[in-house]
């Protein structure tokens, strides 16, 4: 598996990596991160206590770094937690709404990691 067929997998934008990070090795470098780097797992537990400041911040971070790497579904649902917890604007979505898309993230996640996974086996 390439690189390019690990992104067409999950439905990811190859070229929107390769445009931040510039060198496909960078891209190999950082994808490879994304699984221990715990941006997305900080993301899930500050949604556990709805913690406005955790929430805003975990998902700032998350959704800077899947927006790096090209991961735009991760990245576009990040960026909806972090508008929706940004300092000085109002709540539109409730609890529910937000656990809801905490757990389309999730999924995505899922997804992405194993297809990662895939892509280091075959990568070593």
């Amino acid at each position: 598996m390439t690189l390019q067929e690990l992104y067409s997998s999950i439905g990811e934008d190859y070229e929107q990596a390769l445009r931040v990070l510039r060198v496909e090795k960078l891209v190999d470098k950082h994808i490879r991160k994304l699984p221990k780097n715990g941006l997305i797992e900080a993301l899930l537990a500050a949604g556990e206590g709805m913690d406005a400041g955790r929430l805003f911040e975990a998902a700032h971070a998350a959704k800077g770094n899947c927006g790096n790497l090209g991961l735009t579904k991760l990245c576009e649902a990040s960026s909806e937690i972090t508008e929706e917890f940004r300092p000085g604007n109002a709540r539109k979505m409730t609890d529910d709404e937000i656990r809801g898309k905490l757990g389309e993230i999730a999924a995505l996640y899922e997804k992405t990691v194993e297809a990662i996974r895939r892509y280091e086996a075959a990568n070593p």
